[in-house]
């Protein structure tokens, strides 16, 4: 499977959030909003149950409920700050993976930065790191040389176009493909333990010159896994 088949698969997970009975509008909005770069989408549904005010996420085709939470603890979750309790919380639970449709540079480093961090805190693992280019290899040339210095296998790739910079404890790859020509990714997988996961796949798209990302980050370890496997096997790395 190839990077931009994952990509494509994960996009193709889309879920349902079912909103009974909104007391207005502007709450369907607000949702739409909250949940605007996930694979899911905001649909308004009635009951006649008499119970009203209330948000169920279902698969795709709405036959299996993942989840259910009541309208009157969401208001609070749509400004709730980092570590905050969220009613959300049995929903998000069921989204493993959030997908994004446009990125700038600016939030592609964001996410990158916390897939490395997760890296660095677990301290041992295999991570693979996808830059494009040489030039962004160069660039990110501390960084790498910092997280070498944990018990890490680091992998980092680019396209040939130049002279590789030297990084001691990092492997360097120059793939001429068009996977990795195209594609920006961290992929971390999580030292043994699970929980700690972690990867972020994206492909530049559209004008080169607006540099704008599609594509996913995720901590479930099935998918991750899937990348890992697929690097592993087409660039023969080896542990």
């Amino acid at each position: 499977m190839s990077l931009g088949a994952v990509i494509d698969s994960v996009e193709g997970r889309e879920k349902r959030l079912t909103v009974f009975d909104p007391p207005n509008e502007a709450v369907v909005d607000d949702l739409r909003e909250y949940f605007r770069s996930q694979a899911v989408r905001i649909e308004r549904g009635t009951t006649d149950s008499g119970l009203s005010g209330y948000v169920v996420l279902s698969d795709e085709d709405g036959d299996e409920v993942l989840a259910a939470v009541d309208l009157r603890h969401v208001e609070g979750d749509l400004t709730a700050g980092p570590g905050e309790e969220r009613a959300f919380a049995p929903i998000l639970e069921h989204l493993d993976e959030t997908t994004f449709t446009s990125y700038d540079l600016g939030q592609m480093m964001a996410a990158t930065r916390e897939m490395e961090d997760r890296a660095w805190r677990a301290g041992s693992g295999e991570l693979h790191a996808g830059f494009q280019r040489v030039g962004a290899i160069r660039a990110q040339k501390g960084v790498y040389e910092d997280l070498a210095t944990k018990e890490l296998d680091i992998h980092a790739y680019c396209a040939p176009g130049g002279a590789l910079p030297e990084i001691e404890g990092v492997t360097l790859h120059a793939e001429d493909t068009e996977e990795i020509r195209t594609s920006w990714f961290v992929v971390f997988d999580g030292g043994g333990d699970p929980g700690d996961a972690c990867a972020l796949l994206a492909e530049e798209r559209g004008d080169p010159d607006e540099r704008r990302f599609y594509g996913f980050w995720t901590y479930d370890p099935a998918t991750v896994a899937t990348v890992v496997d697929h690097l592993n096997e087409r660039y023969a790395v080896t542990a």
